[in-house]
């Protein structure tokens, strides 16, 4: 069996019958969404329209989410549907980014990932899902496509149809008759003016907490003023003549009209906290590696210093991985029940041997056991490239966010490493009088830093696969993230500490580079993590 829907947009009369009984069905929380109904209006006045999408799962064969999830949390059944146990999700949100279609949610209730899951305990039990039960247009047909005795197989052979976003390749199971590209694509529409739908500029989770906590506490007033206020609002800004939602309209351009609430940025500092972090414990190991393939002796207080340092900074990294997840009670579970396809699991498990290993390296250096200490290192430098790379391969895991399909992001959080490794021992220079090594650190700084700016000029001025990575670039170079950028990443961070280190070469600038860099490495990862989450999905 092979369970799909159709959507014949012939007959949506956009109701919303769909959605409140998704909602019904499944006690989905105010401010979230199972399934909902778009609407965009399209058209030069007097001749426009509305257009009505139902978005929900597509429920893909190749299902990105269930690929990237780590706890085995989402998974194909035998029958297609995508389903959810949410007593094993962790929370971590990979999910939602690994999703094209933006179909997936954080319920506020559990703190867990959550979405449209074909009604299945009604499917086992021989009925169809509450949507399609409701639905007084008979606007959604459901069942299995593999069977050619079924309504949706017969549909599927005589009409033309369309999926969202083919060219992700997660063959959806989730068809439109009579599709409109103007609301299927995200990108073609602008955000209409503020309303009910689209003024949670905080993101659904935190708005849906607080309409449940003003109706639990029976301030249904307060609520209900809020809604009014939003639609005085726009009513308000719809009489400018120069407003730009009003202009749109008779211009003939498509907006959205009625969406649902924006998610806001799912992985925050957090996780450009932990990807910083992570770039330190890795580079400073890599340091005193590259130092002893050139030659370089190591003392046994330097390899302490390099052992102590990655040790605390992949301490601060867990913390941070723990803090994202809304629920970092089940953290364990990444090790414990892991699913090995998500890359999620691949890093928990190299950050895990990474520490192990510079633990017993460690160790061996402070009791002053050297047997097989060369093997060790090679070995640890293995996983320390993997820690410091990992990131990039679960990134690009990321399905839904285009800018991190690059296949120089690996090559980017490599030579972060470098550069982190190599100013935390410019720092770490102040304390010990290490200043033999101050040629060597000078030379990588330099190389790293080269390499950086030719990276970062190769991510954005590539020929990129998509409308919205080119936006991406466009929001980074001439957006709102362009003084972040040239000031503090390009200038601050790359620019200033090069021109240092080549000009007046010193102890003392190598340490004003030292922070300098390690100030445009976060702002870098801030703006490549942040950035490209800010464009819609649905």
């Amino acid at each position: 069996m092979n369970y799909g829907f159709i959507i014949d947009n012939r007959k949506c009369i956009g109701c919303h019958a769909c959605t409140t009984a998704c909602k019904s069905e499944h006690d989905v929380a105010v401010g979230v969404n199972r399934t909902y109904v778009k609407q965009v209006e399209k058209g030069r006045f007097p001749d426009t329209r509305r257009v009505f999408s139902v978005m929900r799962c597509n429920h893909c064969e190749d299902a990105p989410c269930v690929e990237i999830c780590p706890v085995e949390a989402l998974f194909t059944r035998e029958d297609g549907i995508v389903d959810f146990d949410n007593n094993r999700c962790i929370g971590c949100k990979s999910c939602m980014q690994a999703c094209p279609y933006d179909a997936l949610y954080i319920d506020p209730v559990n703190n867990t990932a959550a979405k449209c899951n074909y009604c299945a305990h009604r499917i086992d039990v021989g009925r169809e899902p509450a949507c399609v039960t409701v639905c007084p247009e008979h606007a959604i047909i459901a069942g299995d496509m593999d069977n050619p005795n079924t309504e949706i197989a017969h549909l599927l052979a005589r009409e033309q149809v369309i999926v969202r976003k083919p060219e992700k390749g997660t063959k959806p199971n989730l068809y439109y008759i009579d599709g409109d590209q103007g609301s299927l694509d995200p990108e073609a529409t602008d955000k209409s003016g503020p309303g009910l739908w689209n003024s949670q500029a905080r993101g659904v989770g935190h708005y849906a907490k607080a309409a449940e906590k003003m109706m639990g506490t029976n301030d249904d007033v307060d609520l209900l003023q809020m809604t009014i206020d939003n639609e005085l609002q726009a009513a308000y800004q719809k009489k400018d003549s120069e407003n730009p939602n009003y202009i749109d309209v008779l211009n003939g351009k498509a907006r959205r009209v009625y969406d649902t609430p924006d998610k806001g940025i799912l992985w925050g500092w957090e996780v450009s906290a932990y990807v910083m972090t992570k770039a330190i414990a890795a580079g400073a190991f890599i340091i005193p590696f590259i130092a002893m393939l050139m030659g370089y002796e190591l003392s046994d207080t330097t390899k302490l210093w390099s052992a102590g340092i990655s040790l605390v900074f992949l301490s601060l990294t867990g913390l941070f991985l723990v803090m994202d997840l809304d629920r970092p009670d089940r953290f364990l579970n990444v090790l414990l029940r892991p699913q090995w396809n998500s890359w999620l699991v691949k890093g928990g498990y190299t950050i895990t041997i990474f520490g192990l290993l510079v633990s017993i390296w460690g160790a061996m250096t402070l009791f002053d056991i050297h047997v097989g200490e060369t093997v060790l290192m090679w070995v640890i430098a293995f996983f320390a490239v993997m820690l410091a790379i990992y990131t990039a391969f679960l990134f690009a895991q990321a399905k839904g966010r285009d800018f991190w399909q690059s296949p120089s992001l690996a090559l980017h959080m490599l030579v972060h490493s470098v550069m982190a490794g190599a100013a935390i021992f410019a720092l770490v220079s102040l304390f010990t009088g290490m200043e033999n090594w101050m040629g060597i650190l000078k030379m990588t700084m330099i190389l790293a830093l080269v390499v950086n700016l030719f990276t970062m000029i190769t991510e954005l001025t590539m020929t990129h696969p998509s409308t919205a990575a080119h936006t991406v670039v466009e929001m980074i170079t001439k957006g709102r993230y362009k003084n972040l950028f040239w000031m503090v990443v390009v200038l601050i961070g790359n620019v200033t500490p090069l021109l240092i280190l080549l000009i007046a070469p010193s102890a003392t600038t190598l340490v004003i580079a030292a922070v300098l860099v390690l100030i445009g490495i976060y702002a870098t990862e801030k703006i490549w993590i942040e950035a490209p989450q800010r464009i819609p999905l649905a």
